[in-house]
């Protein structure tokens, strides 16, 4: 006999189809961080054969975090970032804003693969966040950060287990523990039956702002930039490598790459990574009424619990950004404008929107766009170096690369400078994940664990032998 499928509260509380339809008419196609980001630096292209130092590919918030962090650890290196279009903006400037402490995607991911290290993962993870708000103190960034801290709330009862933390009542705690009322009371939203607030481990930002003021701390202190600048292919050269572009190359003592989900220029990485299609939604502006009917006054970022999960936040001028749920994986793996036009994506996300907040129906959206996530089989960065330890990588962040890129410039430059320190010695940075296989199974096999995740959202979360298989082998696909 076949079992019932468990209704989620999507489709138990669906809006009307005409709501979806009158929130997204007039929706532009545009990543809201970077239509709004307004006037910034550009960057000649490379020309000549000039020589450097280090030189950074990609310019992305693990390029940026590397060049900066590079002339602030060796203040006069002559460090030279490259960029095949313009400073931040793919994924960098596309992604919700959420500044993680873990390096690991989570506490669970965390402790189920490493978990002789985690405890000194988590530590890194936090020292790592501090040190990311103390940068944008210092330096004066301007990119709207908030330590506001996530709700990670459940909105099915099965998911309450999941919840950890200590209750207001027992006192203050940097994880605690909210029941339905006290959940709702911080965002209205009658779906949310219970959450934990972690107030410490995540930060909010506007993420493109933090890519245009990463470059422009990093110019002021010496990294020269070159935009419109595509690296074909690294050869190698006697005590160095040349990195050709098609207008230029360079004759580099060192290299890191930061090219996250775009092809790698080492073929030994290539399957290392996927590229998944993230979608998100932003809401026009919330007047005072609209405001007072959602709360959320501690503006906290929101993330369900579902194996399909969501999040939203509060933007500076009052807007809800949604996102997440569909994660689409293109055959062949490729990047392609094309794919961020999803006419389904969207109109499910602005559907699971009003059931989540109803009180908002008649607010439209003004924005649509789409990211591609570098996906890794376990979640989270891997690392490594090639030619003979001149070039280094990172890369697989799994949609957690906000926080994560700046611990991810340090173990660059660490491995780069062959030293042995805590960061180089862990064995998350040691070792590399199990690769995708090539295709046509990764696609196969991806699509039978999407399907896989969304039967257990729809079987009170238990996981099919598929799931239990690639939890046992250490793989996964993220949602």
């Amino acid at each position: 006999m076949t079992p019932v499928r468990h209704q989620t509260v999507f489709e138990r509380y669906p809006p009307a189809a005409s709501v979806v339809a009158e929130s997204l008419a007039g929706t532009r196609q545009a990543v809201f961080w970077l239509d709004e980001l307004g006037p910034r630096a550009e960057y000649p292209p490379l020309a000549g054969a000039p020589t450097a130092d280090l030189v950074v590919v990609g310019g992305g918030f693990t390029g940026l975090w590397t060049a900066l962090r590079a002339v602030q650890r060796e203040p006069g290196r002559r460090v030279v970032l490259l960029e095949a279009k313009r400073v931040g903006w793919a994924q960098s400037g596309r992604n919700g804003g959420f500044v993680e402490a873990s390096l690991t995607h989570g506490e669970q991911n965390g402790r189920s693969r490493w978990p002789a290290e985690y405890d000194q993962l988590a530590r890194l993870g936090m020292q790592n966040l501090d040190a990311m708000e103390a940068t944008v103190a210092e330096l004066g960034l301007d990119v709207q950060w908030e330590r506001t801290g996530e709700l990670d709330v459940a909105t099915e009862p099965h998911q309450l287990a999941w919840l950890d933390g200590i209750r207001p009542e027992d006192g203050a705690g940097e994880r605690v523990l909210l029941d339905a009322v006290q959940t709702q009371a911080e965002v209205h939203s009658p779906s949310y039956l219970g959450g934990t607030w972690r107030t410490r481990e995540v930060a909010l930002v506007y993420p493109a702002r933090l890519a245009r003021e990463l470059a422009r701390a990093a110019v002021e202190a010496g990294v020269v930039i070159h935009e419109h600048s595509p690296v074909r292919r690294l050869d190698e050269m006697a005590g160095g490598v040349e990195v050709v572009t098609d207008a230029g190359r360079i004759h580099a003592r060192r290299v890191a790459l930061g090219t996250s989900v775009f092809p790698s220029l080492l073929r030994r990485t290539r399957l290392l990574t996927v590229p998944v299609y993230d979608y998100v939604l932003v809401t026009e502006p919330l007047d005072a009424a609209q405001l007072r009917s959602i709360g959320w006054e501690h503006r906290q970022g929101v993330g369900d619990l579902a194996n399909q999960f969501h999040y939203s936040r509060r933007t500076a001028d009052d807007r809800i950004l949604f996102g997440g749920y569909d994660a689409i994986y293109h055959y062949g793996g490729r990047v392609r404008a094309r794919y961020e036009d999803r006419p389904a994506s969207f109109e499910k996300l602005a559907s699971h929107f009003f059931t989540l907040y109803p009180q908002l129906e008649g607010l439209h959206f003004s924005h649509r766009w789409a990211g591609a996530i570098d996906a890794s089989t376990r979640f989270c960065a891997f690392f490594g170096t090639a030619r003979g330890g001149r070039v280094a990588y990172a890369a697989g962040f799994t949609g957690l690369g906000v926080g994560a890129t700046r611990f991810a410039a340090d173990t660059l430059l660490d491995l780069l400078a062959g030293e042995a320190t805590e960061r180089t010695e862990l064995e998350l940075v040691r070792r590399r994940p199990v690769p995708f296989p090539p295709e046509p199974a990764a696609s196969a096999g991806i699509a039978a664990t999407r399907w896989s995740l969304d039967r257990a959202d729809h079987a009170e979360g238990r996981r099919n032998v598929l799931l239990r298989t690639l939890d046992a082998l250490g793989l996964g696909f993220d949602s």
